[in-house]
Formats: C-alpha cells, sequence, structure tokens
C-alpha cells in the first residue's frame, strides 16, 4: 500500500532514496499519518504542514547526531515515522504507547523533550553550545511556529544567540496559524510583508515611471528580488545578529533540500523562514485547520462528523457564563493566551470582540495585563489551562496577588487531561495557588457549582481562580440564576459514620458512590482557600478518619490544607491523604488513569478499608 514508506525504517534509509522519488515518499508518508490518526486521534493539521520539512531535515541533517528541537511538539508525527516508531503510532497518546510530543526516554532522536510553546531556541542554543564546548561536530535545530514566535521566550532566546559563537540554526515555520488565529504585531508584520501588498503597489508606481524607458524598467524588474530581501522579515531577525534566509516554500522538497545543505555549510547563527500550510494535501483539514487541529477518531472519507455527548463540557459552562456576566457587567474583559476555542471563547469573541482579548502565546503577559487593566477599574477574566498558568507564576505573584487585584482566573484542564499526558496535566495548580496570600480558590463538584463558582469569583475584589476539570462533569442541571457562595464554606453531601471523605472538585462524585458503600460523610469542601476551618474542626471531632481527596498533587495540595487546619487547632485525628502521587503520570484514558492513582469509587473504598477495617 506504501511501497517507499514500507522500506524506510530509519532516517539512515531515508538519506540513502533517491532525491525524485521524495515528493512520492512524502505523499505516502501524508496518507498514512490522516489514516493514522483517524483511527486514534490526535494533532493533524500540524503535522500534514510539516511532512516535506520533516523529509529534508532528515534527508540532509544527521539525525540523530544532529538535534532537532520541535517546538511545542505536536507537529512531531512524521518525524515519530522516520524515526523507528510507525508501527506505535497504532498507540498514539493511549496508555502505554508512545507520545502525542517528542521524548528524551522514548526515542534517540527526540533530542529535547517539548509540549508548551516557544522552549525550542533556548534549548537548542543550549545544545549548540554544548557542542561547540565539547568540540564534537554536530548541529542543533529549532523548527519554531509563527504562533510560537509571539512568546518573550523565543526573543529572549534569539537576542542570546545572536552574540552566541555557536552553530545554530532556527527554521520558522510560517504557516499563519497556531491553534486559534494567531495576533499579535509580529504575526501582522509578518502578513503584510508576504502579502504583496507593498510590493505591489511599489511596483506599480516603478513602472510607471520607468515604462517610458524599457531597459532601465528590465532592470528594475531583474533587482525587485534584492530589493525585497531588504524589507522581509530578515530586517527584524538580521537586527538580533542572524543571517536571514527565505522565505521559501516549505512544500518544495528540492528547494527544501538545496537550501538546507547550503546552510549546513555555514557557521554561527542562521535563521531560515519557511512558508507552509497547515493541513497541506488533506482537504477538509486545508479548509478548517482549526477544527482539524486536536481530531478524535474519524473517517477520513467523510471527515469529522460532531457529536453531542448530551451535556455541557466545563469549558462550556464557563463560557455560557463569560457571555452572561458580560451582559450585566461592562467592565469584565475577558482575556486568552491563544487558546480561544479550547478555552470555550469563541461565543464570546463573537458578541463582546471589543472586550476579547487574545494576546497571542504570551501567558507571561496575559496575567499583567490583566493586573493593569483591573487596576484601572476593569474586571479581567484570565480564561487559561492549568499547565499553562504554570508559565506565568511569577506574575501571579508579584503583578496580581501583591497588589491584591481582582483578577478571575478560570483554570481549565485541572487534574489528569488523558491523551495529552504528564506536560498538559493540571496535577499542581491548588499547591501552587493556595500559597498565595490574597487568593481565593475554589473547585466545583459539579456543572452548576462551575457557574456558580465563576459568579462568586468575579463578584469578589480580590485575586481568585476556580479550576475545573477537562470535559463533562456529573450532569448536574445548570440554573441561570447566579447566586453567590458563602466564601469559605463546604456541605455536607451524605451524613455517615466513623469516616469522613472530604472531597475538593471533581472528587465529589466518586466520593458520593464510595461513601454509600461505606457508610462515610461525604463533604463537598468546595473553597481549597480559604478552608472551612469550622467544618473541618466539626468532622473530626466526630468521625475516627478524615480522608481529602483531590485531582491534584498530594504534595502540598488541598489534604495538606486540612492536615494543616487541624494542627493549628490542636485537633489529634487519623488523617489519610488521596490524590496525585509524586510522579509524572502518563497519557492514557482518563478513567483509568483516576483508577491507577487510586481516585476512583474501588480506590477509595480499598485505601480506607486499608487503614480502617470494619
Amino acid at each position: 500500500m506504501y511501497p517507499l514508506l514500507d522500506a524506510i525504517n530509519s532516517p539512515s534509509q531515508l538519506r540513502e532514496m533517491d532525491q525524485k522519488k521524495l515528493p512520492q515518499f512524502a505523499s505516502e508518508l501524508r496518507d498514512f499519518l490522516v489514516e493514522s490518526v483517524a483511527k486514534t486521534g490526535g494533532h493533524l493539521s500540524s503535522n500534514l504542514g510539516t511532512v516535506e520539512l520533516t523529509i529534508a531535515l532528515h534527508y540532509v541533517f544527521n539525525t540523530p547526531n544532529d538535534q532537532l528541537v520541535w517546538d511545542v511538539g505536536h507537529q512531531t508525527y512524521a518525524h515519530k515515522i522516520l524515526t523507528g516508531r510507525r508501527e506505535g503510532m497504532s498507540k498514539l497518546r493511549m496508555h502505554e504507547g508512545i507520545a502525542g510530543f517528542p521524548r528524551r526516554d522514548e526515542s534517540e532522536y527526540d533530542a529535547f523533550g517539548t509540549a508548551h510553546s516557544s522552549t525550542s531556541i533556548s534549548a537548542a542554543l543550549g545544545m549548540a553550545v554544548a557542542a561547540r564546548l565539547n568540540k564534537t561536530d554536530r548541529r542543533a535545530i529549532a523548527i519554531i511556529g509563527d504562533g510560537a514566535m509571539s512568546a518573550g521566550m523565543a526573543f529572549e532566546a534569539l537576542n542570546n544567540a545572536g552574540v552566541m559563537d555557536a552553530n545554530l540554526l532556527v527554521i520558522l515555520n510560517d504557516n499563519d496559524m497556531s491553534i486559534s488565529p494567531p495576533v499579535g504585531a509580529l504575526n501582522n508584520y509578518l502578513a503584510k510583508l508576504m502579502s504583496g501588498r507593498f510590493y505591489a503597489t511599489a511596483r506599480r508606481a516603478g513602472e510607471k515611471v520607468l515604462g517610458v524607458v524599457p531597459p532601465v524598467l528590465e532592470l528594475a524588474k531583474r533587482a525587485e528580488e534584492h530589493v525585497k530581501g531588504m524589507v522581509t522579515p530578515g530586517t527584524l531577525f538580521e537586527e538580533f545578529g542572524f543571517n536571514y534566509i527565505g522565505p521559501i516554500d516549505g512544500h518544495d522538497l528540492d528547494v527544501l533540500i538545496t537550501t538546507l545543505r547550503n546552510i549546513k555549510q555555514l557557521d554561527g547563527p542562521q535563521f531560515l523562514h519557511v512558508v507552509t500550510r497547515k493541513g497541506a494535501g488533506y482537504k477538509r483539514a486545508e479548509e478548517d485547520p482549526i477544527l482539524y487541529h486536536g481530531v478524535g477518531k474519524f473517517d477520513p472519507k467523510k471527515g469529522i462528523v460532531t457529536k453531542s455527548s448530551g451535556k455541557p463540557a466545563y469549558t462550556q459552562i464557563f463560557g455560557d457564563w463569560l457571555c452572561d456576566m458580560a451582559a450585566l457587567d461592562s467592565r469584565l474583559i475577558g482575556i486568552t493566551p491563544a487558546m480561544r476555542e479550547g478555552s470555550g471563547l469563541v461565543r464570546f469573541s463573537q458578541e463582546y470582540p471589543d472586550r476579547y482579548f487574545d494576546v497571542g502565546i504570551a501567558e507571561q503577559h496575559a496575567v499583567t495585563f490583566a493586573a493593569g487593566a483591573a487596576c484601572d477599574g476593569l474586571k479581567p477574566v484570565v480564561a487559561i489551562y492549568s499547565t499553562f498558568l504554570q508559565r506565568g507564576y511569577d506574575q501571579l505573584v508579584h503583578d496580581v496577588a501583591i497588589q491584591n487585584l481582582p483578577v478571575v482566573f478560570a483554570i481549565d484542564r485541572a487534574g489528569l487531561v488523558g491523551a495529552d499526558g504528564p506536560t498538559h496535566a493540571g496535577s499542581f495548580d491548588l499547591s501552587y495557588l493556595r500559597c498565595i496570600p490574597n487568593m481565593i480558590v475554589m473547585a466545583p463538584a459539579d456543572e452548576n457549582e462551575c457557574r456558580q463558582m465563576l459568579y462568586t469569583a468575579f463578584k469578589l475584589d480580590t485575586p481568585t481562580a476556580v479550576r475545573y476539570p477537562r470535559g463533562t462533569g456529573p450532569g448536574v442541571p445548570v440554573q441561570k440564576e447566579m447566586q453567590a457562595l458563602p466564601v469559605g464554606h463546604g456541605e455536607i453531601r451524605r451524613q455517615g459514620e466513623k469516616i469522613a471523605l472530604l472531597a475538593f472538585g471533581s472528587m465529589v462524585a466518586p466520593c458520593l458512590q464510595a461513601g454509600d458503600e461505606l457508610n462515610a460523610t461525604v463533604v463537598n469542601m468546595r473553597f481549597v482557600k480559604p478552608l472551612d476551618d469550622d467544618l473541618v474542626a466539626s468532622l473530626a471531632m466526630n468521625h475516627e478518619l478524615l480522608v481529602t481527596v483531590e485531582e491534584n498533587t498530594i504534595m502540598g495540595g488541598a489534604g495538606s490544607a486540612v492536615v494543616e487546619s487541624l494542627n493549628s487547632q490542636s485537633i489529634v485525628v487519623k488523617v489519610l491523604q488521596l490524590g496525585l502521587p509524586d510522579i509524572f503520570i502518563d497519557q492514557g484514558e482518563h478513567s483509568q488513569m483516576l483508577a491507577d492513582c487510586g481516585l476512583d469509587k474501588n480506590g477509595i473504598i480499598k485505601s480506607v478499608r486499608a487503614l480502617l477495617p470494619e
């Protein structure tokens, strides 16, 4: 079915292939990608866009000695297939399968683990400096998308690399598309220059003036490419100290290979601008690269058919609340670091475009931008994944919390996230948020409580965080009317004996199931900070065992807050803390991951009975 692809199991074999056969090889690789991802789900558009670039890089450079660092890493499926992991694609992003991002412990060809944006130039520069100091003959190549170039870290690395005596190649994969449509001055600059409008205007003016002198006009035409080189993005990157080359067609293998071979002979920092199409070669993905960015299983012939689960996801709960709240309060603004679709802001961006701010892949800036807006009377809501808020932690402390500014953090993807694995898991937010003074931290047990907590957070005049999991909840109906919850108060959901299960957020549902079998008291704690100290004390006085249950790391998490509360009140009682262990948990089905951590009904029952037998 794939005569050329079937014969290639390593880049060394690829390098032996006649260059004339590479276009057919690329076609087979692209077809296999569509077929494979349709069976497993995963990132599709971004990977289709880098097929030729991946082939050219492995064809020209001596990988794995030469090191490829793929930014974000969700465009590395072709790279994985070419580096001995084709069979592994059948278990892509599954339990005990290969990861959706590069991992150093998965293959020697994965030079650096990447899944968060804009780290590639820094890492590759470190590798290039190490090669120079170790006197080894190897190249370091960073492949970064135009969306990832909006992050400050990328420019910090460029600024440093330009003055280094290191053989670093930075490849800008310019597809005019990150996950959400790209934004920012840099992207606009690239788009304007590449659109040809400036060139077309200048050319028409020149033709009018020079048209009466044909030889001079011909000379001007021959000089046009040189003139373009003076005003293309090279001006920007050469100011950083790079030798800028491009832009070139990222789907033309001959051009790619020739250019890369030439660059390979050059010393010092090099910058290659490659223009690609996200979703290239699969019409449906080309027409809607956002829909086909991250996909579930689908029929390649029919394309993606959207289906409703019958109950709204937490992301939709947030998006609906944001629009409803914006209608009630003109001070509300919505902020996202390039995650409009993922964070549920599409409707808000359409209905309130003047109050919607996508700041690009720039989490640090997003937090401080919100702080600045809050200083002048606005009420910012920052929609962000738990794993990405980690990147703006200093700003959260220094710019928001110290100044006690009323910024609401709507934290999506809290807890384990399934197929995206440890790089995207929201395992730490309860730990890193509750230690910050002035912060209020809430965790809803269900969909309706999520809406009411968001309203509660917005009405407060202090930094607040509402953290909720990926996907859907238990299916509790959502009431349109919004009511503020009493801050720092939990609620008893089930009254039992001897054992009290103190559940936080997503863990209320399995605790209720376990509570029936254990005849345990089940408490929806609601607030991680401030904790309901009075309720904790009452539960300790009336039960033999307190069990804290959270979808967050045990270390420093909500359970630790309960123990601290007991200690501060000089209360001695047996406590069992259940949560995520002190390891990075690999990808898999979310339900199975919870079961492996002992956070499902059976796991909770087993842990309790091991400590307090009937």
